[in-house]
């Protein structure tokens, strides 16, 4: 069966720093890509960033994708999203999913309940 558990979320003061965790388990994650996804207050759910065996992707703008980092520890089936220089535009659910498939791209069909980042002073 399938799992995926995001933890790490929380609330943080603006200019901070999370890592978020995602625990994966029923598959072998070394042979898939897992994304994360955030979605925000009223907004639609927007795609993150994905690592693979092969690539890493990060979908943000461009003016905000270097505070995100991917990355994976497959021995202990844990993907991190580390996120520095947190904003309020920042808030949101985080949530971490997979096709399983190999690589990026493709609808997601696993999802985790997702963890609550909120960004404010």
């Amino acid at each position: 069966q399938v799992q995926l558990v995001e933890s790490g979320g929380g609330l943080v003061q603006p200019g901070g720093s999370l890592r978020l965790s995602c625990a994966a388990s029923g598959f072998t994650l070394s042979y898939y890509a897992i994304g994360w996804f955030r979605q925000a207050p009223g907004k639609e759910r927007e795609g993150v960033s994905c690592a693979s065996s092969y690539e890493i992707k990060t979908y943000l703008p461009d003016s905000i994708k270097g505070r995100f980092t991917i990355s994976r520890d497959n021995a202990k089936n844990m993907v991190y999203l580390q996120i520095d220089s947190l904003k309020p535009g920042d808030t949101a659910v985080y949530y971490c999913a997979t096709r399983l498939g190999s690589r990026c791209g493709g609808p997601m069909e696993y999802w985790g309940k997702g963890t609550l980042v909120t960004v404010s002073s």
